[in-house]
This record gives C-alpha cells, sequence and structure tokens, in this order.
C-alpha cells in the first residue's frame, strides 16, 4: 500500500495537483478518472495490441484512420474521408489536417509535428513485418497486393490497394492494430517503444509501473476537440482479484469496473439483470450488447462420418427448440445477455435484423413434432448423445441437458482441459461442442465466415459446407452498399437457421458499473471504454 501511495504522489506531482494523504481523497478529485483491469497490460504498442487489456491502454492513446460510434458504425478520425474504387479494391484516405502526435522527447524541440500519409505507410508496414512479429498481421494476410499494398500518394492522401475487394476492411481499419505512430519514436525507443508510447489520442502517456498502475493525462491538443468538463486525467490499477476491485469500487477508491464474477454478482444485481435497490444510491449500472454469440457446434462433416443422430437435421433443429433460452439466462447470468433467437450474428452490429431473421425460440411442442418426424417419438430409440464442454461452462450444459431431457433426448456431458478441447475441435475430433466467437472487427463478416465451406478450422469448426451459403458469401465480401451487403447477410442467416449446425444460445451484454458522480459512460459492442466521453463530479 505505501508503494501504491507513493505512485499515487508521484502521479499528482506529475499533473500539478495537490498531493492528498488518501487515495480515496484522490478517487474522489473531478479531475481523475481512476478504474481497473484485472488483467495487465503488456505492451502498448498498437501492433501488439491483441488482448483487452492492451486494446483499451493503446486505445486512450493512439488513433486510426477511421473509428467506431457507439452503434459501431464508422467515422472519421485520422482520415477525414475516404472512397473506393468501382474495382472495390483501392481506397483513397484524405488525412487530418489538424492532427499532432503527442509532444515527446523523440521530436524536434520535443515538440509534436503533423501526422502525414507516410505515417500509414510506415505503421502499416509495421503490422506485417515479420521482424516486428506483430500478432495482427493476419488482418492484411491474403489480402493486400504486396507490389504495393501502402502508398502516401502526398502528405494528406494515402492509398490502400487489396487483391480482391474485401468490404469488411473497412471495419478491419479501425482496429487498434492499425493506430498510427510516427518512426521516431519506434527508432528512439527501440525495444522500449511498448513502454514509451506517442500517438495522437484523447491522452497522452505519463507514467506505467507495470503490473501496478497506468497514469495517462488530458491531451491538451486533441485533434478532434477536447471537453472542457472531461477528466484530466486517467489512471488504471492492475487488481487481479475482481472481488477485491468491486470492494474497492463500494469504498469510492476506484471509479469503474467492468465484468461480474459469481463471489458478488448477486449482489449486485437481481435474476432479471437490475441492479439491486440497495445498490441504485451508490453506483451507476450500463449493460450493452457485446459482440459475442455463444452456442453449441456441431461437427456435422463428422456427424455424417459416424452416422451420429446429430446428421439429422430434424434433430439438430429440435435440439434449438427445445432450450428455453431466457429462463437459463435468468438462471445462471442474472439476465446478462440475449436470447440468440436472431441466427448467429449477435445484438449490437448495424445487420442484426430480427424482424428479418427469425431464428429459433422455445418451442417443445415443435421440438416434439421434429423428433416424431425424425423418427424417434419422445426421443424414443435415440442414441445417447455426447456433448463436450470444459468445467467454467458445465452449470451450463447442465441446464441445457435437463431441458433435453424433458423430451426424451439423453445427454451425456463429457469434460475436457480448454486446451485439449480446442486443440480437438481443431482437429475435428469433437462431434458436439460448447463455444463462442467473439468479433475480430465489428462486421457481420466475422461471424459469418465461421461457416464459410472454404474455411478450415478455425474458424470452421463445425465443417459446415453449403453451396449456397458459399455462394452468398463471396458476394457480400465485394458489395460495397450496406444496405445490399446486409441483405445477402441475412439470407446467409436464413441457411443457418434452417440446417442448424450449431444450437444457437445466446448473445452475450456488457456489465459496466460506476460511482454515482460518473457520467458519460455508454456501452458498445466491442467493449471499449471511451473516457474522453466521460465526465466525473464531485462525490455527494
Amino acid at each position: 500500500m505505501q508503494q501504491i501511495c507513493l505512485f499515487s504522489l508521484l502521479f499528482l506531482t506529475i499533473l500539478g495537483f495537490s498531493a492528498c494523504s488518501d487515495e480515496s481523497d484522490q478517487a474522489r478529485k473531478p479531475d481523475v478518472f481512476h478504474y481497473n483491469q484485472h488483467i495487465s497490460i503488456s505492451s502498448l504498442d498498437p501492433a501488439f495490441a491483441k488482448s483487452q487489456n492492451n486494446i483499451w491502454g493503446v486505445d486512450h492513446l493512439y488513433n486510426g484512420l477511421l473509428a467506431l460510434n457507439q452503434n459501431l458504425e464508422t467515422t472519421p478520425a485520422l482520415a477525414d474521408s475516404f472512397n473506393i474504387d468501382a474495382s472495390g479494391t483501392i481506397y483513397t484516405f484524405h488525412l487530418n489536417q489538424n492532427a499532432f502526435f503527442h509532444d515527446n522527447d523523440c521530436f524536434e524541440n520535443r515538440v509534436g509535428r503533423k501526422v502525414t500519409a507516410d505515417d500509414v505507410v510506415y505503421s502499416f508496414n509495421r503490422i506485417i513485418d515479420s521482424q516486428v512479429a506483430s500478432p495482427g498481421s493476419w488482418i492484411f494476410k491474403g489480402k493486400i497486393d504486396l507490389n504495393n499494398p501502402f502508398e502516401a500518394v502526398n502528405d494528406s492522401t494515402f492509398v490502400l490497394r487489396l487483391l480482391a475487394p474485401f468490404r469488411p476492411m473497412v471495419g478491419i481499419l479501425t482496429m487498434q492494430y492499425c493506430s498510427i505512430v510516427p518512426h521516431e519514436a519506434v527508432s528512439y525507443y527501440g525495444k522500449n517503444f511498448r513502454s514509451n508510447p506517442v500517438g495522437t489520442g484523447p491522452f497522452v502517456f505519463k507514467k506505467w509501473v507495470e503490473g501496478q498502475a497506468l497514469f495517462l493525462q488530458k491531451n491538451k491538443k486533441f485533434f478532434l476537440g477536447e471537453k472542457e468538463d472531461g477528466v484530466e486525467a486517467l489512471r488504471v490499477s492492475f487488481i487481479p482479484e475482481r472481488k477485491t476491485a468491486y470492494l474497492e469500487l463500494m469504498k469510492g477508491k476506484i471509479d469503474y469496473m467492468s465484468g461480474l464474477e459469481s463471489s458478488y454478482t448477486n449482489e449486485l444485481i437481481t435474476r432479471e439483470g437490475n441492479l439491486r435497490a440497495h445498490q441504485q444510491s451508490k453506483l451507476n449500472f450500463v449493460k450493452g450488447p457485446y459482440l459475442n454469440t455463444e452456442y453449441l457446434g456441431i461437427n456435422v462433416r463428422l456427424a455424417d462420418s459416424i452416422q451420429s443422430p446429430l446428421s439429422n437435421k430434424k434433430i439438430r433443429q429440435a435440439l434449438n427448440y427445445g432450450i428455453n433460452r431466457k429462463k437459463m439466462l435468468q438462471s445462471l447470468r442474472n439476465g446478462i445477455g440475449q436470447p440468440a433467437d436472431a441466427g448467429f450474428i449477435p445484438r449490437g452490429l448495424p445487420s442484426y435484423n430480427p424482424k428479418r431473421v427469425k431464428g429459433y425460440t422455445y418451442n417443445p411442442s415443435k421440438a416434439r413434432e421434429l423428433l416424431n418426424e425424425a423418427g424417434f417419438p419422445n426421443g424414443k430409440g435415440l442414441p445417447i448423445i455426447k456433448i463436450t464442454t470444459n468445467k467454467d461452462y458445465l452449470d451450463l450444459c447442465t441446464f441445457i441437458t435437463r431441458q433435453w431431457q424433458e423430451l426424451g433426448v439423453e445427454v451425456e456431458i463429457e469434460l475436457e482441459e480448454t486446451a485439449i478441447l480446442r486443440q480437438k475441435m481443431r482437429k475435428g475430433q469433437v462431434g458436439f461442442f460448447r463455444a463462442s466467437w467473439i468479433a475480430d472487427y465489428p462486421d457481420g463478416e466475422s461471424f459469418l465466415t465461421v461457416f464459410y465451406g472454404k474455411n478450415a478450422a478455425p474458424p470452421n469448426y463445425t465443417h459446415f459446407r453449403n453451396n449456397r451459403f458459399d455462394e452468398l458469401y463471396e458476394l457480400a465480401l465485394k458489395e460495397n452498399e450496406n444496405e445490399k451487403r446486409y441483405a445477402l447477410y441475412h439470407e446467409m442467416e436464413d441457411i443457418l437457421i434452417e440446417e442448424a449446425p450449431v444450437v444457437f444460445l445466446f448473445y452475450d451484454e456488457t456489465a459496466l458499473f460506476a460511482g454515482k458522480n460518473i457520467s458519460g459512460l455508454q456501452p458498445n459492442g466491442i467493449n471499449l471504454l471511451k473516457v474522453d466521453q466521460i465526465k466525473k463530479s464531485q462525490n455527494n
């Protein structure tokens, strides 16, 4: 504790604030926003923004060409505008002329310079450079024209060239991997660039005590405009135990926390997913769509080869009708999440359309009818079905299997270690398994690629192949008009619902908690924390 207080005092000195003797006093200051991440940051280099802990830190400090609003619609960032040519392969971006890198020792006179198209070329080349070994290299792999993929036409015009049309590239460019960095900083800091970030974002780096705290200050020269009433500084702590972070939030020592854990979930929210009455005077609670679809996958190729009952489409459909998803979410997740009743693309994406895409709802009568049509009335004569999961989802699978038992369907649960289960899924050695799919980028294609017949596992763990689905998928990649592309997505969803290579479970949600003095907190489907939108007032 003494060491943490010293860091706090150092931070206040850096920012020119008066020192305080107690951390809770600091948390009450309206100009410092303090939140916790239970997994520590490993790098502040955008090329390594793979996990959420790194992504949040990078997002505070950097910008890409494009960004996302709260509805996951693409908006300008470093690029004021862009256009795609008629071939769908050449993207031309026009840069904002008021964007400057943060002031830093790496620049002449320590003053940040204007961002140019050469910086974009440099940053994107770093992503595909084998010497850098960025885990984000996949975003361009097989998609760019390697002869001349990135070009600075002039200081303010950047061109990206693709091998073939790929409309989801717009969403990919909003990922933190695509943040723009100055070559001076990478050269000046070398391997230590990971801990000496220099970007254009709403906050400027001040100090990082690895494993303990990160300190940032508002960027007074932010090109997208600073908010006069926004927070002046940001402090991130790395308390690994979620229960401890929860207690710190309740004491007012931190301002914000995301996520739930069984040790305190029932203290915070009801089974219906609402903040409990006795907490409403202490906390703000916000939940919203998170781009994660939970499902049970059926390896249809393996099912066909061994003549499993799951090779019968009617049985797969019956299993989908036989789950009360709303009751499942209330019983196991305190109402966090929404039933997956409109296909595989989750709530939160613009292409999600429950009015157009009609998925499975709880209908045990329909499930029994399908079992009867399949030749197994009330499940009679149906072989035992085996489902494989890890221990973290045993309660989920137990709930589901009990519901199926009411239909006469007997299911055996097999537990595997997570790593072993994933390996078996990759090798196609498991027939029925619990899984989830989180969006790599905010486009419905990121979910539909899971079923594209030419994809191996991952992502196509079900080994699903349907000629019409594949044809629609390839057409969608070339379509630049959103509404036309979404119509193709919906037709693909219809095929998935009919063929049922998965049992659709639920669309995930974020659960965000903050002190009553915090406002402007808005959830988004990729679970980014936009601190520049937040306001903090004095505690009551």
